[in-house]
């Protein structure tokens, strides 16, 4: 498999706990209001957070707003075509300064008392200039202005003023997703929702396939959810990876057809009733049709992906609330994010994108919400309960509802995890060390 050298990357024993502390895992950080703070004060505060794509701050002017608990954090495309990020609050009084989600400016005036900024962050206008004892504001006042960088066709920013370059801090991640081309990807689906859980729970989600089988047995058609079949990595960053091959698990019935697994392999003219009982060869047999035939139907993102890439399924988490899946449907990208609500540890903004490169020839493409158009979508603001964001996200929405509130019971203490699990842990040690001063 053509991948990064793991000793170079230093990858820990992802099938292992050995490397672990073994920290606890109580109730109380979903649900307590002071950890939650601590966890403002020591890791959010100290992060790089996704605020925008850079296709939506694809000319100067254009501009996004990222709204994270009481902050909101401007991000623009300046002048010269470059990003940047600052504080979304007008430097006379602290009034809220750009109030709209995204849009185009040549600059931003305040509606309190007109300051106007320049998409620099310096500021242009003032009114009564010559009534400020110290002077004209505009000779010295200016946005207060974060880290900003790009990777992944995602700006970035930082409320650390001394955070660690943007892929030093994401690495290994860059390397491992080299060959995806994510900045020339389309989001197709763009979907958010308001959900009564702790913002880890995805984070513990995303790090283990445990749950599969039980939460997502639909699965087992076309994914080696058995974790003795799957490769499980873990990064000193803290960031991790599993990946799981495109074949029928070993749990399924080898010798029924699926009509899942049999559509699958149909699209690339293969007949699932010739590879009964031979899993891992109709995987192999795929990755060569799809290198063969896959450029003439207008799939050109496969020439930079290698074998495994065009079968299997690569899922990534990034510390602390970012898991980015490579699939081989159509060489797409599953992107999962959560964020603490403002004031209730109990409740987190969960967000879905559905990234795909551009096919040619293609109007529409398969997502977990049915066709949707080859375009960049709209932010689709839903109900949890009674918008579906669709298929097994839903699944895991479910239960994590549900596990919210068994966390508050004296019956529970700390989680018993096996093996496979190891990155759930690891992933509360990691929270940990910036918690108590080691990050």
């Amino acid at each position: 498999m053509n991948k990064p050298n793991l000793q170079q990357l230093k990858a820990l024993d992802g099938g292992s706990s050995a490397n672990l502390r073994g920290d606890a895992i109580t109730g109380d950080r979903y649900y307590s209001k002071e950890f939650m703070e601590r966890e403002w004060d020591r890791m959010w505060t100290r992060v790089w957070h996704v605020g925008a794509r850079v296709a939506q701050l694809a000319q100067p002017g254009d501009y996004a707003v990222h709204n994270f608990r009481h902050e909101s954090v401007l991000l623009v495309r300046d002048g010269e075509g470059q990003f940047r990020a600052f504080y979304n609050v007008c430097k006379h009084r602290g009034n809220r300064l750009v109030w709209t989600d995204e849009g185009t400016a040549p600059a931003f005036s305040c509606a309190y008392h007109g300051w106007t900024y320049g998409l620099d962050g310096a500021l242009q206008h003032v009114q009564d200039p010559d009534n400020f004892a110290g002077g004209n504001p505009c000779d010295d006042v200016r946005l207060e202005e974060l880290p900003c960088d790009s990777w992944g066709g995602l700006v970035w920013y930082s409320m650390d003023p001394d955070a660690k370059p943007l892929l030093e801090f994401l690495h290994p991640i860059p390397d491992l997703l080299r060959n995806r081309n994510m900045d020339e990807m389309v989001r197709v689906v763009w979907r958010k929702v308001d959900v009564q859980t702790n913002w880890k729970f995805a984070s513990d989600n995303f790090n283990e396939s445990y749950h599969l089988p039980t939460v997502h047995p639909q699965m087992k058609a076309n994914i080696e959810e058995d974790w003795a079949n799957t490769d499980f990595e873990m990064y000193p960053s803290g960031h991790n990876r599993m990946i799981e091959k495109g074949q029928p698990s070993r749990r399924s019935d080898l010798f029924v057809p699926d009509a899942v697994w049999s559509d699958f392999l149909a699209a690339w003219d293969m007949d699932a009733g010739d590879w009964l009982g031979r899993p891992a060869e109709a995987r192999i047999e795929l990755q060569r049709r799809k290198r063969e035939v896959g450029p003439a139907r207008g799939h050109h993102y496969i020439d930079r992906l290698n074998d495994e890439e065009l079968t299997d399924y690569f899922h990534h988490t990034i510390f602390p609330n970012l898991t980015v899946t490579g699939t081989p449907i159509d060489g797409g990208m599953h992107v999962f994010r959560t964020e603490p609500h403002p004031t209730d540890p109990e409740r987190c903004t969960f967000e879905y994108w559905a990234l795909t490169p551009v096919i040619e020839g293609a109007e529409a493409v398969p997502t977990v919400a049915g066709m949707m158009p080859l375009a960049e979508a709209e932010l689709e603001e839903l109900t949890y309960g009674v918008d579906p964001v669709g298929d097994f996200v839903d699944q895991d929405l479910s239960v994590a509802v549900m596990q919210q509130k068994g966390l508050h019971s004296r019956g529970y203490r700390d989680a018993r995890l096996s093996e496979q699990e190891t990155r759930v842990r690891r992933f509360h040690e990691v929270l940990n060390d910036y918690l108590e001063g080691r990050r």
